[in-house]
């Protein structure tokens, strides 16, 4: 069982940056899209941005677009999130997933556990 491992969430001031991580305990063939999904306290959770690990493509939610940088390092089997320019509205948990397609989530068949992202004003 492949098992996603996030890290890097905390607490940061507005404008302020953070990097996610997403360890995969393996590498998973034949999964070529990975993406990093949040949820506010009392929202759904969202899609933030996807990467195809093959191709090197990418897509952001126009939320986080021009702010975020989604990245994947296929040697260490990595996900990365570089988040720039936090906003208090960037605040929640943020989940990676693995195996699905474009921003939908219930396609994800893997998910990290979570890390917490809490911006203060």
């Amino acid at each position: 069982q492949v098992q996603l491992v996030e890290s890097g969430g905390g607490s940061v001031q507005a404008g302020g940056s953070l990097r996610l991580s997403c360890a995969a305990s393996e590498y998973i063939y034949s999964i070529y899209n990975m993406a990093w999904f949040r949820q506010a306290p009392g929202k759904e959770r969202e899609g933030v941005a996807l990467i195809n690990t093959v191709s090197r493509s990418t897509y952001y939610a126009d939320s986080v677009k021009g702010r975020f940088t989604i990245s994947h390092d296929n040697a260490k089997n990595t996900l990365y999130l570089q988040m720039n320019s936090l906003t208090p509205e960037d605040t929640a948990m943020y989940y990676c997933a693995a195996g699905g397609y474009g921003l939908v989530m219930s396609t994800y068949n893997y998910w990290g556990q979570g890390t917490q992202v809490t911006v203060s004003s």
